[in-house]
């Protein structure tokens, strides 16, 4: 089974370039890759990633993912006291 996550980051305004620049640069293999299995969108003043991944990995590179952005902390406004930087949810890929 497949998952799909989407991670919202809202950076500080004066970093929203930087932390782009960053998130690209950190997903650019798996944006490029054939079929691509990650994605970035922006809306208003925040970033989206969107990933998609076997069931079976989700745990390492979520594991990943959180040492990559205790890296990019700096960058990013908190959402609240227990979301912090990110805003991410996760379900099952609906797929025919």
């Amino acid at each position: 089974m497949k998952k799909l996550s989407i991670i919202r980051f809202k950076p500080k305004p004066e970093c929203f370039d930087d932390f782009l620049e960053n998130v690209r640069a950190n997903s650019r293999e798996s944006r490029t890759a054939n079929p691509p299995t990650h994605y970035l969108m922006t809306y208003g003043d925040e970033i989206y990633a969107i990933a998609i991944r076997d069931a079976d990995v989700l745990q390492e590179n979520a594991s990943k993912g959180v040492e990559w952005l205790d890296t990019q902390r700096h960058l990013l406004q908190e959402y609240n006291e227990v979301d912090r930087h990110t805003l991410p949810v996760t379900g099952d890929l609906v797929e025919d």
